[in-house]
Formats: C-alpha cells, structure tokens, sequence
C-alpha cells in the first residue's frame, strides 16, 4: 500500500517546492460525444460527429494543448456497434497520428461499459493513448499494491487524475489520489481531476433525467485540484459562477474550478443553449485558471415551426406551408411541431412530413415530440408524458413505457400486464437454458 502523506505538511510549507519557471498547462477538455446515437430511433449522427471532429483537430492544431481530456460517455450505449467502435478506434487514432505530442486521456462515462473500455486500455497505452474504463474501487478493496499509477497520468507540465464514471462516491479513493499526486508534485505542477458525475449544483436544463438524476457534494472530489475536468452534465458551465460566463469567450478564475465542458452535440432538442468545447490554461498548482470556450458549429440545430411568436399550427394546410418555408431557407436542421390540439389533421399527417423531409435526403429531420398547445387540462388523456425522447430511447423494458403512459390507455390494467410480462420472461429463461 502506498505510505500515508501528510496533506497539511505540504500545504503549510510552500517553500520546500524546487523553485522553476513558471510552466503553464494547457488542455482541450470535451465529454459526452455520445457516438452512435441514433436520434429518435431514426436518424444516425456520423455526419454532425464528424463535423465535430473536424472543429476538434483544428483547435489541436491552432491550440497545441499538452493534453486532450474526453471525460466519459464516449458512447451513447454500452454496447455500441462494430461501426461505431470502429469510428471511436480510427478518430482517435488519426488524432494521436496527426498530434503524437498531444497526451489524450479518455474516460468512461455511465452510458459505457467499463469492461469494454478497459478491455482497449493495454492496445491503446502502445500509442500513448490513456484509456480508463474500470473505477480505482475494485483495486482499493482487494488491498492491490500501487493501484494509484493506473489513474495518475503524469506529463512534463502537470499531472491529470483520470477518474471514469463510479456507481457510489469514494471520497477516500479520490483523496488517496490526490494525496499521491501531492508527495510527487516537487515542482508545484498544475493539477487536473477528471471526473464523470452530476455535482450538486449544477444547470441540469436540458438533461433528460432531471428529477432523478443522483448529485454528489462538491466534497465528494476531494481537495488538490487546480481543475476539475467534468462530463455528465450537458451544459457548459463552471460550477459555483455565475451560468452567464458562457456568454464570454474567456473568463479567469483562481485554481480549485470544477466545469462541465458540455456535450459535443445537442443530444436532446431540450439543449438549446450553446455548445463549447474547453481550452484550459493553469499557470501553476494553485495559481491561476483561464478558460476559453471555443464555440461548436452544429451541423444541424434545432428548430421549431411555427416560432414561439406565431400562433400554433391549426390545419394541414397551415402546416405544409410552415415546412416548405423553412425548407426554402435552411439546408439542415431538426424540426420540432407546435400543433393546436383542435387542429383538424388526417390519419397519415406524419408520414406525409416525413416524405417530405425525406426528398431532402434527410438533411432535415424531423423531431417527433410534438408540442401540443391549449390541451384541455382536465383531459388527463391527453397530458404529453413526463419524459424525453433521450430518456424514451434508454428505456429497455416496455413495461417503463407503459407505466408511465396508462393514464392515456383506461381499459389497460397493469397488474394483468406485469403477470404477462413475467410470464414470457420465464419461457425466454427456459429456453435460453435449453440452447
């Protein structure tokens, strides 16, 4: 086991660090690219990840950073496709090729499986490529010796603590990492935590799990860090600062921040507010931190028809002009509805908009969660569900669906439903053990 270091002995004696010239650290940081997503169960996202990724190795080449952070939720499912993982393995391949000086460090997030990741770490680490799938946790309890140096990334300007997504907070994990840090930072380095949680706190506009969605402390990640690196939370921002620094191109902050760097894409039409990417100068361990929010360019943003000035839709004539307009003056987009609940619209109204969107070879997408405007409130039928579509497509059990659906479908009883369900998971049980 590691020897126990003495935190307030280093801190109170600042002097006792090698005095050196002032080395600044530089990062991008990024998070949740969520590739392989296929939004609202049609539309792959390959093109606009790949104009991410353009944007992405042009900062590489402007910037020069020391490291490329991606903290977690590399895909959008745990289980991604071959594609997908192919795309994952040629990106950041080429990325290293194209900056062989640029350290990347790569974490897993909650929508990835840490067994899948950690499985390329070994293949990756030939390259210089940190890739961290498994928490610290495991190795911790089993008591294995120097289990830190999986975690700790050290570099010539500063050392990153690569944290991956962890099921339950493990402050003393994340203390005895940064205390290991601390007896080996000689030189007064800058200090990066990369983590991937919702911390208490924090702008959740957007996130599809709001409500539900498990914070921890600030506490939780320990003392040390000069910059937390954090991915879960959609929206950029950093923590403990006023949500209206996103406005800013720059902004200067004394060490000890925790930010979001945002999602690379708008995974959900909630997002609506921008989308950056973090270039991250610290000039010294407990000096200063600037941040620069470099702007992502979407392909395709989300819009919706009519605008919020203009009254609702309220036929399908009304509605086919509001789309040919739009079509007329944009090339891409996604297109969510506002309909007028009364509105008189025939049975196949979506497949004819779908046909039409689909003649710009899907260049314009159609967003299916309609907004339904002067709903009758004592018609609980009518009532629009309680989730998002980003949470709609996580659901694997039909029955999640249908619970939160029934009050639309009276003559559903759910106690019979749920004794069906059992029943066919028996027979499946059965004859998987059969085969």
């Amino acid at each position: 086991m590691s020897p126990v270091v003495d935190r307030t002995a280093i801190i109170a004696k600042p002097f006792l660090l090698k005095p050196s010239k002032t080395i600044t650290m530089r990062l991008l940081h990024t998070a949740d690219l969520h590739l392989g997503q296929i939004l609202y169960q049609y539309y792959d996202r390959v093109d606009e990840h790949d104009h991410f990724f353009a944007q992405l190795r042009d900062w590489c080449e402007r910037y020069t950073p020391d490291a490329l952070l991606v903290s977690g939720d590399i895909f959008d499912i745990p289980q991604p496709s071959a594609a997908t993982k192919a795309y994952f393995n040629h990106t950041f391949a080429e990325l290293h090729k194209a900056f062989p000086a640029m350290t990347i460090v790569v974490t897993a997030g909650n929508h990835d499986s840490a067994s899948r990741i950690e499985a390329d770490s070994m293949v990756w680490g030939l390259s210089d490529v940190v890739v961290v799938g498994h928490s610290p946790a495991a190795d911790v309890l089993n008591g294995k010796a120097g289990w830190e140096e999986r975690f700790i990334v050290a570099l010539p300007t500063g050392f990153v603590v690569a944290l991956p997504y962890m099921t339950a907070s493990r402050r003393d994990v994340v203390q005895a990492l940064m205390d290991n840090v601390a007896a080996r930072n000689e030189q007064g380095l800058p200090v990066v935590l990369m983590g991937h949680l919702a911390v208490s706190g924090s702008d959740f506009l957007g996130h599809s799990e709001i409500g539900t969605l498990k914070s921890y402390d600030a506490a939780e990640l320990g003392d040390g860090y000069d910059y937390a690196a954090l991915g879960h939370i959609h929206r950029p921002q950093t923590l403990s600062h006023d949500i209206n620094d996103e406005m800013q191109a720059e902004s200067h902050y004394p060490a000890g921040i925790m930010r979001y760097s945002g999602s690379a894409l708008h995974v959900s039409c909630d997002e609506t507010y921008p989308h950056s990417v973090s270039l991250v100068d610290i000039d010294r361990h407990g000096g200063a931190v600037t941040v620069q929010r470099l702007r992502i360019d979407e392909l395709r943003h989300f819009y919706i028809l009519p605008s919020a000035d203009r009254p609702p839709i309220d036929s399908e004539t009304t509605a086919m002009l509001q789309i040919n307009d739009f079509l007329a003056s944009h090339s891409r987009g996604y297109i969510r509805l506002r309909i007028d609940y009364h509105a008189k619209l025939p049975a196949n109204f979506i497949q004819q908009v779908y046909t039409l969107l689909e003649a710009t070879g899907n260049e314009v997408r159609l967003n299916p969660k309609t907004i339904w405007e002067n709903v009758d409130e004592n018609d609980e039928t009518k009532a629009a569900p309680t989730f998002g579509v980003a949470e709609l497509q996580q659901m694997g059990n039909p029955l999640e669906f249908i619970k939160k659906t029934i009050n639309k479908y009276h003559p559903l009883t759910l106690e019979e439903l749920e004794e069906d369900f059992a029943e066919i998971e028996k027979v499946l049980q059965k004859e998987g053990e059969n085969h």
